[in-house]
């Protein structure tokens, strides 16, 4: 068997597998509502064959979505719909379904990517309160956030476990909280976007005392026999911004806190920061050393599009699971087909078994398989 498609615990999670369907937004919800696109969507992820599904940068609070399209956990028709949505998922895939919950921070309030180039909402489009560590506008033509005080942080604190909470309720098996790519939580942690003068900003304790906060409210509410996790930045790609050293302290008190994984992004602190070549897993060497140092099981993202990268990277001991967007996009039945390719039996839905490389002829040329 393939280290890829070997069996791993996460908490009181059991997964048939390492490959994990890392959460990407789909701005297509309505008030926060997970629309038929995401049955779609999410229906297909969940037969990719991966062992988990993690659900797209869901808002805790309204003020807290990257669009006004995001999907949203703060009330109860949020919740009821996903609630369904998971059941109807269970009929037709034992897939382990997992949620990430965000605050979008300073970045909220922007068109989807594809209309005006997800360009910033202006006054008078959103009346949005949007909270930051700092009022620093994320860039030219977004909106300065206020400064969250201590009553505005604990609103944020009060919203993520009673997110988590419904989440449970809805049937999740798994909870990440996001705490990357420029949002809340990462804008803490960042010197970039943190310039506090109080016990929340300056040091590295300082700005982490905030997202650990929230991190330990989230693992009182959510229960031990699920798994729960959390994207951290491994590099805000400058000198004076978050690095791996720092990410790894950051995972080491998760960890502390019980929490189960953490998995390793980078980037989207500001604009204008260069990120040196995008190859093919440019971002490993951050989960490398966040493993290393912290002995937190750790996912690796980013570019690894081919299943022999991937086997490389777990083999190599530089991260313990592989997160998959844009290649389960592009193919939904990329777990399949990366099976196949490390020579692990296929283990497709049965409705699809026919398609499987040894009953049908045309799979070696579709696939390009030797």
């Amino acid at each position: 068997m393939s280290r890829l498609f070997s069996p791993i615990q996460l908490g009181g999670l059991s997964l048939p597998n390492r490959l994990v369907v890392s959460p990407m937004c789909q701005y297509s919800a309505k008030d926060g509502v997970p629309q038929p696109w995401h049955w779609k969507h999410l229906g297909s992820m969940s037969t990719s064959g991966a062992g988990l599904v993690i659900v797209e940068a869901t808002a805790v609070v309204p003020e807290g979505r990257i669009s006004p399209d995001d999907t949203g956990l703060w009330n109860e028709a949020q919740e009821q719909a996903f609630a369904k949505l998971i059941t109807d998922i269970r009929t037709y895939s034992p897939t382990a379904m997992g949620i990430q919950l965000a605050h979008a921070g300073r970045k909220a309030g922007t068109l989807p990517p594809w209309i005006e180039g997800g360009r910033a909402l202006k006054d008078g489009e959103i009346d949005w309160n949007i909270g930051a560590p700092s009022a620093l506008p994320f860039a030219e033509g977004f909106r300065t956030p206020a400064a969250l005080d201590e009553a505005g942080m604990a609103r944020v604190r009060a919203a993520f476990t009673e997110a988590a909470r419904r989440a449970h309720r809805a049937g999740f098996d798994s909870v990440e909280l996001h705490a990357a790519h420029g949002y809340l939580l990462h804008e803490f942690c960042s010197p970039i976007a943190n310039k506090r003068a109080d016990q929340y900003g300056g040091s590295l304790d300082n700005r982490l005392r905030f997202p650990l906060e929230v991190a330990a409210d989230l693992r009182a509410a959510w229960p031990r026999d699920k798994a729960l996790g959390a994207r951290i930045s491994g590099s805000d790609w400058t000198e004076d911004g978050f690095d791996a050293d720092q990410a790894a302290v950051f995972a080491e008190r998760l960890k502390d806190l019980g929490y189960d994984y953490v998995c390793v992004s980078s980037g989207a602190i500001a604009p204008g920061i260069h990120i040196p070549g995008r190859e093919p897993g440019y971002q490993v060497h951050l989960s490398e050393t966040v493993k290393a140092k912290a002995r937190l099981t750790t996912m690796a993202v980013g570019m690894i599009a081919q299943p022999e990268l991937a086997e490389q990277i777990l083999a190599e001991g530089k991260a313990d699971m592989i997160a998959i967007a844009r290649g389960v996009l592009d193919d939904p039945n990329w777990g399949h087909h990366a099976r196949a390719r490390l020579g692990d039996p296929p283990a497709p839905q049965p409705q699809y078994a026919r398609a499987a490389p040894d009953l049908w002829p045309g799979y070696t040329l579709a696939h390009q398989l030797d």
